[in-house]
C-alpha cells in the first residue's frame, strides 16, 4: 500500500485487543487527542477513535508508528472524512 506522501509504503495496519483492558495498535503516524475518555489517533488506514474510561498511553512510538493503551476499552472505531459540523470527533471533543 501506497501512500501520497511519498513513494514509500504504508506501515501496516494492526489492532490487538486483549480482553477490555489493553490495546496496542501499530501503522500509527500521529495522536491527534487523548485524555482519560478517549484517544483520537491518524493511522494509515484513517482516523481511529478509542473511548473507554481510565486510558492511558502506555507506550507511544511514532517512529515505529505503534501505540499502547491500557484502560477499559468501551469502543474502537474508525473516524469518516467530516463533511461538515456534526461527525463523531465533533461530538466528542467539540
Amino acid at each position: 500500500m501506497m501512500n501520497d506522501y511519498n513513494s514509500m509504503p504504508a506501515a501496516a495496519h494492526h489492532l490487538e485487543v486483549e480482553g477490555r483492558e489493553k490495546l496496542t495498535v501499530s501503522g500509527v503516524e500521529n495522536v491527534e487527542r487523548f485524555d482519560e475518555t478517549g484517544i483520537v489517533m491518524s493511522t494509515t488506514a484513517g482516523v481511529l477513535v478509542v473511548t473507554g474510561e481510565d486510558l492511558h498511553i502506555g507506550k507511544l512510538s511514532l517512529d515505529g508508528g505503534e501505540l499502547h493503551v491500557d484502560g477499559r476499552i468501551d469502543s474502537i472505531s474508525y473516524e469518516e472524512p467530516l463533511q461538515g459540523k456534526g461527525g463523531l470527533l465533533h461530538r466528542l471533543f467539540g
